[in-house]
């Protein structure tokens, strides 16, 4: 498979997007969008709703929906955007869904077994249990019976039971409360401290602008911003304008 998959020693960043177009059918959602990620970065992808951020990372994540019909897509010299979902995901992408997508009538420990079936395989269960106790704890439990917070939980683990190299996470924090949100923040500190690269997506903005280093804002499918994360919290009009907080 590899043979067909374009490199391009010349990509500008780690993972960069270069003006993409993605459509619903009809609908025009994302509407030329480009940024660059560094290796071992956390990017919070901003915006209200309806701006075209989850349409975005699944653009990135290479979905059957929205379809990318023009723009680049490229991580580590790999050019996703000639892929499928199937060889994103082999060449290190990983989105964790909004609705975490846990398998039903599977435990804790089948659901991340089941994700190491294929190579590349990521970090070990003893690893994942050492960074989520709280899962270790209920590794024979059905994976649907547990909490939100530990289902969100379930949901990053299975991703790093991966290789990847780029972690897409769609509303971590939704409908979580404060306690637990505090615990995903600390283990995604331990995953960037380990290097993995994130962008975030979060309607929780001001959490996600503590823990990421940038942001890029979207409004209407566009970019309207891409600087430092402290920039974004630093500035009130800009923050009223585009995020309403």
């Amino acid at each position: 498979m590899s043979g067909n998959l374009a490199i391009d020693t010349h990509a500008p960043s780690y993972f960069s997007v270069h003006d993409i177009h993605s459509y619903y059918d009809e609908s025009y959602i994302v509407q030329g969008v480009s940024f660059n990620v560094n290796e071992g970065e956390i990017l919070a992808l901003l915006g209200r709703n309806g701006a075209g951020k989850t349409s975005t990372l699944r653009s990135i994540a290479r979905l059957d929906s929205p379809v990318v019909q023009r723009g680049e897509i490229w991580l580590d010299h790999k050019a996703l955007h000639k892929m499928t979902s199937y060889q994103a995901a082999t060449s290190g992408v990983s989105l964790v869904p909004e609705d975490r997508r846990i398998i039903s009538g599977l435990t804790v420990e089948e659901n991340l077994q089941l994700a190491q079936i294929a190579e590349p395989v990521g970090w070990g269960l003893d690893r994942i249990y050492n960074l989520f106790p709280r899962l270790g704890e209920r590794r024979k439990q059905d994976g649907t019976t547990l909490s939100g917070g530990e289902q969100q939980m379930l949901s990053i683990a299975r991703a790093l039971a991966r290789d990847i190299k780029l972690l897409l996470l769609d509303e971590p924090y939704e409908g979580l409360a404060p306690v637990i949100v505090d615990e995903i923040e600390k283990t995604l500190q331990v995953i960037k401290d380990q290097g993995m690269t994130t962008i975030i997506v979060e309607q929780n903005a001001v959490r996600a602008l503590e823990l990421a280093d940038r942001s890029v804002i979207l409004d209407t499918g566009s970019v309207v911003f891409d600087g430092s994360a402290k920039e974004v919290l630093d500035n009130p009009d800009l923050r009223a304008e585009y995020l309403a907080i």
